[in-house]
């Protein structure tokens, strides 16, 4: 759910030589009928003992085994695209906004829908987002919605008592985020950050601000954006404040800011539900605690109105390959995995929150000690389906690169330098649209 990828071009070629042809996908063992291994790869070690419990509780009633295997997330794409040329695609794989329309376009992924039938999948109980994501244009569905995630601030309960300010509530505004942070900064003498943005990190970041002011990375029919607008333009200008309070960009860049944050070098970053798991079993859990994003108050009731707080979410996909040896098998494990059972195990696991609507409850309770509802708590007000085009790091990179954000990113004193990449961002959206 998460970085820019660093394959693209090699995917393009990958692509393009894949839909000539390949060869067939060898099962685990070589190719021993009735003897076989599904070899499933994922990206986030954090959800790997979970998964491969509820695909051995499918091993019980099919008699396939299964192994889950991590592999980095740049290393995942890039042996991703080998094997579509290569025909050495892992059986059963993640999918992700960022690339999956072009697989689906060129045939590389198993199509679901006669096993969506056979299996009696109801695809109305699934995130419409999601569910939209993975369905080409022709009908054809090629992968059942995984997850889905949102986002919420994490805070050092530790960090706020020594300096004296008040621990963040559901009314809190990015303004009242702002003042916190610059009070953690100023009276720690710059040694403790009050907020750390990773920039890059835009699903968990500065995407929200957009949206919490009015303005849309990319518009509902995802043929354009309106990031240039006075309404993401306000968004904008309210990432740079908090900029000129948190960790430099350069800071953030050699250490990230999650470990700014578990170092104590931090009071306050926003993260995805996916990595709860990774804060809870750190060393100083016991001072880390959530709360629901902040929200703009462009009412100016003091009061949060449903359009007002926004949190992104996405969602991964269950794919298979088109050319695996067993799709019957592969097929019968994804509607495991997304059946109401598996999505279920998924929550009360604490691996992510589930891809089917209202099954996720149990999530919440799924870390004893530590209130995590935040997570559940932000589909009371408005989630958007993280922004993405045909060919969404076509213009995801540069937007954040020279010429587009970078700029303010590293010079946020400056309201004038973010002005004029909203700008820039607008034009760089808009052409990539167009060259689609």
């Amino acid at each position: 759910m998460k970085r820019v990828l660093i394959a693209v071009l090699v995917l393009v070629m990958v692509l393009s030589m894949a839909a000539c042809g390949g060869t067939e996908t060898k099962p685990a063992d070589g190719g021993n009928t009735g003897d076989f291994t599904i070899n499933v790869n994922i990206w986030d070690s954090n959800q790997q003992k979970g998964l491969q419990e509820i695909a051995d509780k499918w091993t019980e009633s099919s008699g396939v085994k299964v192994k889950i295997e991590v592999v980095d997330w740049d290393n995942y794409w890039t042996l991703l695209s080998a094997g579509a040329q290569g025909g050495e695609m892992p059986d059963v794989f993640w999918t992700h906004s960022n690339t999956v329309q072009m697989y689906m376009e060129n045939d590389l992924l198993l199509k679901l829908n006669d096993y969506v039938e056979k299996l009696g999948v109801d695809m109305s109980k699934y995130y419409d987002g999601i569910v939209k994501l993975y369905t080409r244009s022709d009908g054809n569905i090629y992968a059942l919605p995984k997850d889905h995630d949102t986002i919420a601030l994490l805070y050092n309960k530790a960090i706020f008592d020594q300096y004296g300010v008040e621990y963040p509530t559901d009314n809190w505004t990015w303004e009242d985020m702002y003042e916190a942070a610059k009070k953690i900064t100023e009276d720690s003498n710059g040694t403790v950050y009050g907020m750390a943005m990773n920039t890059s990190n835009n699903q968990d970041g500065w995407y929200n601000l957009v949206y919490c002011y009015g303005g849309k990375v990319i518009t509902d029919d995802h043929k354009g954006t309106t990031i240039g607008s006075a309404e993401g333009k306000a968004g904008m200008e309210m990432v740079r404040k908090l900029l000129t309070v948190g960790a430099p960009q350069t800071v953030v860049a050699e250490t990230g800011t999650d470990s700014l944050f578990q170092s104590s070098k931090t009071a306050m970053i926003t993260q995805g539900s996916w990595m709860i798991n990774a804060f809870y079993t750190a060393e100083n859990h016991a001072d880390y605690a959530w709360a629901l994003l902040p929200y703009a108050d462009l009412n100016g009731n003091g009061s949060c109105e449903k359009e007002e707080r926004w949190s992104a979410y996405n969602g991964l996909g269950w794919a298979a390959s088109a050319k695996t040896a067993h799709p019957d098998e592969c097929a019968s494990l994804i509607a495991y995995f997304c059946s109401e059972e598996g999505q279920k195990l998924q929550a009360e696991k604490g691996v992510t929150m589930a891809g089917m609507m209202g099954v996720s409850d149990e999530f919440a309770n799924a870390f004893p000690g530590m209130d995590v509802s935040a997570f559940t708590k932000a589909e009371e007000f408005s989630l958007y389906f993280r922004p993405y085009t045909r060919n969404t790091v076509a213009w995801e990179d540069p937007i954040q690169q020279a010429g587009g954000f970078l700029d303010a990113w590293q010079n946020p004193n400056d309201p004038a330098v973010m002005e004029k990449a909203c700008d820039n961002a607008q034009a760089i959206i808009e052409a990539a649209i167009a060259a689609e």
